[in-house]
């Protein structure tokens, strides 16, 4: 099966990083910073970041719209931390007037964790692996509540935020709160890779 094409939005964020491991699992992966960057795309990356100034730098940049189009029209896409904000329906906690590319019918809390002091990492289960991902938060938010089409995919096991949801899939959408590209444990990607090319 060739190799797919993923964009990873470029404007703002740990991009870096999901380049690199993307890269490293033999997929043609390349920035997305305009809309005839994001034509290329057979699937794309949001990262994590800032949500609020990816939205404005979207809008900046005339990708606000080519993005909610491509994303309502079945493109693969994988969000993380900010990137999970970016792909939510509903969003508490944003500033006055925040937008989102919605996609996914969730509701997102932004910041639920805290500050960035209140940043941690943990091991989770993540449906369909055998064994625990190592789980990197950093001013992470979280699904306060999802529709019914979506598949919980993994939730904090313990703590003060026990049982809330960290990462989903609903179609061909993904999100996780945590950032699955800090570090070498490349699953998750994998596991968006494999969607993508069943798509």
């Amino acid at each position: 099966m060739p190799s797919p094409s993923i964009g990873v939005f470029a404007l703002q964020g740990d991009v870096r990083e999901h380049l690199r491991t993307l890269t490293d699992l033999g997929v043609d992966a390349f920035t997305v910073r305009r809309p005839e960057e994001l034509a290329r795309c057979e699937a794309l990356v949001l990262p994590g970041g800032e949500s609020t100034t990816m939205y404005k730098l979207a809008r900046a940049f005339d990708l606000f719209e080519p993005l909610v189009e491509r994303i309502r029209g079945g493109m693969p896409t994988f969000g993380t931390c900010a990137g999970m904000i970016m792909l939510a329906d509903r969003i508490k906690d944003g500033i006055v007037g925040q937008e989102t590319l919605g996609g996914l019918d969730i509701t997102v809390r932004r910041n639920a964790f805290g500050r960035q002091v209140d940043s941690f990492e943990g091991d989770i289960a993540f449906d369909g692996f055998d064994g625990p991902v190592h789980a990197v938060f950093i001013r992470a938010p979280w699904v306060e509540s999802t529709g019914p089409e979506v598949e919980v995919l993994a939730t904090v096991p313990s703590g003060p935020a026990a049982g809330r949801i960290v990462a989903v899939r609903h179609g061909n959408l993904m999100a996780t709160s945590f950032h699955p590209e800090v570090g070498s444990d490349d699953r998750i990607h994998r596991y968006f890779v494999d969607l993508v090319q069943k798509s």
